[in-house]
């Protein structure tokens, strides 16, 4: 699909707020109603606009332990991969996983209550987990800049 300015527009203002509504979107872009909600229809249809969701604030959410935890597998290829993630997507304290390249094979981002109950999750659940060979924790301290917003 191509993208013109006025998509450019309408996906960073929902980028920005998901819960403008049409109206306000129109107001926005200079673009009648019917136009904006057609446009935005085909972005969702093309798959560039994803899902809407609501972010919470994490701490205020109870959650203060975050964690970048790097992990190697012991054997390698589609079947071992695969399982990995089949496991680790029922694991609601993985945020984000990542295969990725260099001495780990998979980056996840981990939020948690506290530190103990990273402990329970790293000491029977990931570690537990079949072909995890070594696992390497990074703790967040402060978050200087977190983004979600990307530009079209």
């Amino acid at each position: 699909m191509n993208i013109d300015q006025k998509d450019r527009q309408l996906l960073e203002a929902l980028q920005s707020n998901s819960r403008t509504t049409n109206a306000e979107l129109a107001k926005q872009v200079g673009l009648s109603p019917s136009s904006t909600l057609e446009r935005v229809k085909k972005l969702e249809a093309s798959g560039i606009i994803d899902r809407y969701i609501t972010l919470l604030n994490p701490r205020k959410a109870g959650y203060t332990c975050f964690t970048f935890v790097e992990v190697k597998l012991a054997r390698h290829g589609e079947t071992p991969v695969e399982d990995f993630f089949k496991s680790i997507a029922n694991m609601s304290e993985v945020l984000e996983c990542h295969h990725i390249t260099g001495e780990a094979d998979f980056l996840l981002k981990v939020a948690t209550k506290d530190i103990p109950a990273y402990e329970e999750l790293i000491l029977h659940q990931l570690s537990a987990l079949p072909n995890v060979q070594n696992m390497k924790t990074s703790v967040i301290l402060s978050t200087f800049k977190q983004e979600t917003q990307l530009v079209v």
